[in-house]
């Protein structure tokens, strides 16, 4: 598994469901979809708009609550919202320089993975801009 899939099972719930469970409800869930754009499209493309917003709306997951949760119960003070060393250790993911490297090259880091800095400045946010494509409402960690 990679990395980033690693911190994914780790953030999202449904991500705690067995792969074929997660692969029927997206799948119904596509089905669901699909058959209401169907419907929707006759009555305009307002309505298959208002549908897909809905839809995404609907997968949203409040990221920011399940990592403060999992800082509270976890034995040191981490600070996951800006360190990505801090958010590996709080989802008990490696966070050595190999591992932190290989997350660079799964998510093509652009600098050099020997200036660990930016690297690590780059992966934090990296990661946090991949948790909200996947449905994750981390927006207010940046506010």
């Amino acid at each position: 598994m990679n990395i980033l899939n690693n911190i994914f099972s780790k953030v999202f719930p449904s991500a705690q469901a067995t792969v074929d469970n997660a692969v029927d409800a997206v799948k119904d869930k596509v089905e669901n979809i699909t058959a209401s754009v169907k419907n929707t499209v006759s009555s305009g493309s307002e309505k298959v708009q208002d549908k897909v917003e809905q839809s995404a709306s609907a997968t949203n997951v409040d990221v920011s609550s399940i990592l403060e949760n999992l800082a509270k119960k976890h034995p040191e003070t981490l600070n996951w919202k800006t360190s990505i060393v801090d958010l590996l250790k709080l989802l008990g993911i490696d966070s050595s320089l190999d591992a932190r490297k290989n997350l660079a090259k799964e998510l093509n880091y652009p600098g050099n993975t020997d200036d660990t800095a930016a690297m690590n400045t780059w992966l934090i946010k990296e990661v946090m801009k991949k948790i909200a494509e996947k449905g994750g409402n981390v927006t207010h960690l940046f506010s």
